[in-house]
């Protein structure tokens, strides 16, 4: 069986959505998160799939979060061999910087449920085209060398890009709409959701109406993702 490694930069921030495709595609998953001792001494390149999911922190913080420099070089290492790998939001982040783009605080807060503008109607972004999925983060990155742009948002022109059949980064969060842990992003950024102009309230009724038909969304780009991996 095909291995899979999700690694977990934050426990509040699982591959969610995402476990059902990546199992249904053949692969036994296991997930480590950056503060487990073992993390540091793993070699980025032997499973055959890696996902790095989303987290608070910025590429920029690797003092105060030493292990962001240790895993994007071990990561560069992954990308250099061309293995398959998914990036979420920081992960995307972390993608963007191993290949060479800026990773910054954007101009603005990006917090909800909306839809991204998908540039390649061929690709598996497609399957969210249309559709609410919900974004949290304040950073952006330029769009790395031979990275292919395909989905833009009104607050951001890089929402995700590819690098051939094996690399995927997606700044939103297609996998979350149907996981209790949605609470824990809440209570973890009551600024964030203020200054993005929300309430958890709003917030909520926004993940009531649009998190399952984003999440099926999601489930279909992953697994039109991975059966197109080389």
């Amino acid at each position: 069986m095909k291995s899979a490694l999700i690694i977990r930069h934050v426990p509040y921030e699982g591959v969610a959505g995402y476990r059902e495709p990546i199992e249904q595609a053949g692969y036994q998953v296991d997930r480590i998160d950056v503060a487990d001792p073992a993390f540091p001494a793993l070699d980025l390149r032997e499973p055959d799939l890696v996902i790095m999911m989303g987290g608070p922190m910025g590429v920029y913080d690797q003092i105060e979060h030493p292990w962001i420099r240790c895993q994007m070089r071990r990561l560069a290492a992954r990308l250099a061999a061309d293995r398959p790998t998914l990036g979420v939001c920081f992960g995307a982040q972390m993608i963007a910087a191993a290949l060479g783009a800026d990773v910054y605080r954007g101009h603005a807060r990006e917090l909800g449920f909306h839809a991204v503008e998908v540039h390649d109607p061929d690709s598996p972004l497609r399957h969210v085209a249309d559709v609410p999925v919900l974004h949290w983060h304040g950073d952006t990155f330029t769009l790395p060398p031979q990275a292919e742009l395909l989905a833009s948002s009104p607050l951001y022109p890089h929402q995700a890009f590819r690098r051939g059949p094996n690399l995927l980064a997606l700044q939103f969060h297609a996998e979350m709409g149907e996981d209790e842990r949605f609470e824990a992003w809440i209570e973890q950024s009551p600024e964030e959701v203020h200054e993005a102009g929300h309430t958890p309230e709003t917030l909520r009724a926004a993940h009531d109406r649009h998190g399952s038909t984003a999440v099926a969304a999601g489930r279909a780009m992953i697994a039109e993702w991975l059966a197109g991996l080389a």
